[in-house]
Formats: C-alpha cells, sequence, structure tokens
C-alpha cells in the first residue's frame, strides 16, 4: 500500500531507539544495562495473586463489565492519599488512572499539542516523552541543566523568544536519563517563572519513591497555586509495569480535558488490573516493599559506581544519583557510543547510547545504564567488559 495513504505525524514515529532498548533489554544471556526494568525477582507475585482470586471471588462481575473512565474510586482515593508524600494535597476527582504514566504523556499531546507548537524539555531528557509527544507534531527546545536541575535563566532566555510554547516538560526527580534531582531552590524558582509567564507544566515522576539517600524534595504539584502543573505518577517501578497502572493529577479545567480524551481513546484503564491493585494496597504495606526494592537497588547502584570508579579509564564523567534506575555517563569528545555498542554487544554487554535522549541531536558521546535490573555478578561482569571497551575506543 502506497505510503501517501498514512498521516504526517507517521513521519514522527519513524524512530528505533524505544523498540531497540526493550530488544536489548530482553535478549537471553547478554548482559543488559539498557532498559528501565525492574528486577522481577522482587515481584509480589503471591500477595497479587491473592487480590486477584479475592477480586473475582467477591466483585468479578463489576471487575469484567465497563466501569468509569476515570477509574475505580477506592484506588483513586488511595493514589490521592498518596500524594501527600510529595507535598500534594489532592483530592480523588483530581485523579485520572491511566494505562502506565505513558498514557498520560500521550494524552498530554493530544489535549495541547498543534503542529509546530513547542515544547520545553531538559537536555537531556526522556525518550519515551520525546516519542509520545513529537507523535503531535510539536517541536522541541532544550533547556540547559546543571546538577540543580532546568537552568532557570536559560528558560526565561528561551520563554521570551519563543511564542508557541505550549508545555515545559521535566522530571524533577531521579531524571530519566541523567538521574539527577532538581533542589528545592530550583524548583521554587521555576515555579515562580511558570507563574509569571503562564506555562503548562507536565511533570513526570515514575521514580521519586526510590531514593536511596539524601533528602526527600517537594513536588512541583505541591508548589502549584494556579492549577498549572499536571503530574504523572506510576505503579510501574514500585509493584509492577505489566499491570499498566498510572495516574494523573490535574486542576479541574485540565482533567475535565484529560476524561474526554480518555473516553475517546481506551474507554477506562483495565478494571480488573485496577481493582487488583486497590485490594493488594488495602490488604499489604507497600512502604516495606518499596523498602526491600530500595535495599536491593541501592546495592546494585552502589556495586555499579564502585566497579566504575575501578575499572573505567580518566575522561568518563559518571552522575551518583541519590535514587531512581539510572547512571549517566559523558564519555571523551570523539567517542560515538552508537557505533561503540556494535563492539559492546559484541562482547555481551548492552547499555543506550545517549545520543537518543537530545530530540535535536547530538552528544553522541554519552550513554545511560541502568543498574535495577541485573544481578550484581553481572553488573561487575558487565561493567568490567565495558571498561575494556571504552579503553580501546579511547
Amino acid at each position: 500500500m502506497g505510503r501517501q495513504k498514512y498521516s504526517k505525524r507517521m513521519k514522527r514515529m519513524e524512530s528505533k531507539e524505544m523498540k531497540e532498548i526493550l530488544e536489548l533489554a530482553s535478549v537471553p544471556g547478554l548482559i543488559s544495562f539498557a532498559g528501565g526494568l525492574p528486577a522481577p525477582e522482587l515481584f509480589p507475585i503471591e500477595d497479587l495473586k491473592r487480590s486477584a482470586v479475592e477480586v473475582m471471588d467477591s466483585m468479578g462481575r463489576k471487575a469484567l463489565q465497563y466501569n468509569d473512565p476515570v477509574g475505580y474510586g477506592p484506588l483513586r482515593e488511595w493514589i490521592a492519599g498518596r500524594m501527600k508524600t510529595v507535598g500534594a494535597s489532592v483530592e480523588a476527582k483530581d485523579i485520572l488512572v491511566s494505562s502506565g504514566s505513558q498514557q498520560g504523556l500521550d494524552f498530554a499531546g493530544k489535549v495541547f499539542l498543534d503542529e509546530g507548537d513547542i515544547v520545553l524539555c531538559e537536555s537531556p531528557s526522556y525518550l519515551g516523552a520525546i516519542n509520545a509527544l513529537g507523535a503531535y507534531e510539536c517541536e522541541f527546545l532544550e533547556v540547559p541543566t546543571d546538577d540543580d536541575g532546568m537552568i532557570v535563566e536559560e528558560l526565561e532566555k528561551i520563554v521570551r523568544a519563543n511564542d508557541k510554547i505550549k508545555l515545559v516538560y521535566v522530571i524533577p526527580d531521579f531524571q530519566n536519563p541523567t538521574g539527577k534531582t532538581w533542589s528545592g531552590k530550583r524548583r521554587k524558582e521555576f515555579m515562580r517563572l511558570a507563574n509569571k509567564y503562564d506555562l503548562i507544566v507536565l511533570e513526570d515522576n515514575p521514580y521519586g519513591e526510590l531514593r536511596y539517600g539524601g533528602e526527600g524534595k517537594m513536588s512541583l504539584k505541591s508548589m502549584d497555586s494556579q492549577d498549572r502543573v499536571i503530574y504523572l505518577g506510576t505503579f510501574s517501578k514500585i509493584l509492577s509495569p505489566g499491570i499498566r497502572i498510572g495516574w494523573v493529577c490535574a486542576g479541574e479545567e485540565i482533567m475535565d480535558m484529560f476524561v474526554k480524551v480518555k473516553q475517546r481513546s481506551d474507554v477506562h484503564t483495565n478494571s480488573v488490573s485496577q481493582m487488583e491493585v486497590a485490594h493488594y494496597l488495602e490488604n499489604n504495606d507497600i512502604d516495606e516493599h518499596i523498602s526491600k526494592i530500595k535495599a536491593l537497588y541501592k546495592k546494585r547502584r552502589d556495586i555499579m559506581l564502585e566497579t566504575i570508579d575501578r575499572t573505567f579509564p580518566e575522561g568518563v564523567v559518571t552522575t551518583r544519583p541519590d535514587g531512581g534506575l539510572f547512571l549517566w555517563l559523558v564519555l571523551p569528545e570523539n567517542i560515538d557510543a552508537k557505533e561503540m555498542l556494535k563492539k559492546a554487544v559484541a562482547e555481551n554487554v548492552a547499555y543506550v547510547p545517549g545520543g537518543a535522549f537530545f530530540p535535536n541531536g547530538g552528544k553522541q558521546n554519552t550513554m545511560r545504564l541502568n543498574f535495577s535490573n541485573m544481578k550484581e555478578d553481572k553488573i561487575i561482569q558487565g561493567i568490567q567488559i565495558l571498561a575494556e571497551v571504552i579503553k580501546k575506543e579511547i
């Protein structure tokens, strides 16, 4: 069939990076630092199995029927209460249950973006968001960042120079891909600027619960006095990504737009999964479960950093995040991490080349490493191999 039959936006979907990341994460025997995959040995299978049986026994007909587009009431109540942990005082009416936070990103594109509109993002930023929002034919402008987050002075220059800005997309906690966390001071400065210039902010927080050190920070949503922050959360990193349960938290006007899109997209998120998650949360200690995840991931982060410190050559700069799933490496400028990946895979190790996280290209001398999914001995072995590959490139 001729290509002219397809919509123009399909050209925006030709990026293969996300598909390649997931493929590299699942090759048998490959030591993969590529995907952002949780450790499967920590999935609470038995507890979720009990919840699945209880839901079917007690309210199977309701679970298997069409349900409310905004989500299952008790789950929305729980999520609204949980938002207090990031300093946000919200109600169930402010919560829409989505099919993973990725659906929230897609809905933001549908709600806000027309062809040629501008999305501001950190430089670098999450590839999945670039792909989801980019499908709506927007343009991206990258805002420079430092160790405290998006540089507000640079942001203001960009805002003053452009009149088609529709969204600012940010990941203030353990950012993907760098692992960096915005300082409290930077968050306040950013929100002052957002209010001054009437910016809509998309705050993505899939990793905030996974803090291994340092002090917790309040969300941008907690500082939102004008309903301009749309907050995205998920159970993917603290329970299971396979259940595909996330949420959107927003004020009444924006929420109304998201619900309209939800009704026209998939009617509602999987009711069976929502009810099973709600039952699990009611009958188990999620914080105890998260503490087990944090203990394991901290151990794996520390082992990866220790092995890098011991084996990597000079000239490689590594972030040292207080949480999340990723390390970010900057290599000497003459190294192309995408080309080097072929040599690493030949030695049975995979990572994600960093260039894909820059929507406007460049910065090919960067890479992202995931430490949550591989066992400790494989982390040591893989990093040692990667060190030798980098040394040869240098």
